[in-house]
């Protein structure tokens, strides 16, 4: 039988410690951690779909379906800093995530706010299918990036990322709270 010579016992003891204690960073992929939201529509508008988010690499991945938009449409779409749909115009969800005091902008440039995403195309059914990695985003870190406890919103036109300080995107036509999943 094989023993493990003791000079080698207390390293490996001591590495095997040491990563079950190991925490992650922020801004690191949260190991399993998912989030979900439903969007609801906001008051006269008719826009809703339901959401995932998940770690990658760099960033958060968000999929899912928009129906109710405008057919042929072209809307904004943002993470909000406050999780908090409660007003009929969705205005409680307060403005784009943007814990670094960035200027608004398209999300591959360098400055802009952490929320910002790009646009979305609906068809003409009014439909739409989202699947974008938002670089700089995070899960279930707790940090301020984290999109848990934050809101998704669309907004009625697209965001022409260079007015400050929401791209004039128009009103909020659907809008939810982002949860762990």
């Amino acid at each position: 039988m094989n023993k493990l010579s003791p000079i080698y016992a207390i390293p490996l003891a001591a590495v095997v410690a040491l990563a079950a204690c190991k925490k992650s960073e922020p801004g690191a992929p949260a190991g399993d951690v998912n989030a979900k939201t439903s969007l609801a529509a906001t008051a006269g508008n008719a826009a809703k779909g339901d959401f995932k988010f998940s770690a990658a690499e760099g960033g958060v991945k968000i999929s899912g379906t928009l129906e109710g938009l405008k057919p042929g449409g072209v809307s904004a779409f943002h993470v909000h800093e406050k999780g908090d749909c409660s007003a009929p115009d969705a205005s409680s969800a307060g403005p784009h995530l943007n814990p670094e005091g960035k200027p608004h902008g398209n999300m591959t440039a360098a400055d802009h706010h952490a929320g910002d995403m790009p646009n979305i195309s609906a068809d003409e059914q009014g439909k739409a299918t989202v699947d974008v990695t938002v670089p700089g985003l995070e899960i279930g870190s707790g940090g301020a990036k984290d999109v848990i406890g934050k809101a998704l919103v669309v907004h009625v036109d697209a965001d022409d990322y260079t007015s400050q300080p929401a791209g004039n995107a128009g009103g909020r036509i659907a809008c939810g709270v982002i949860e762990k999943s």
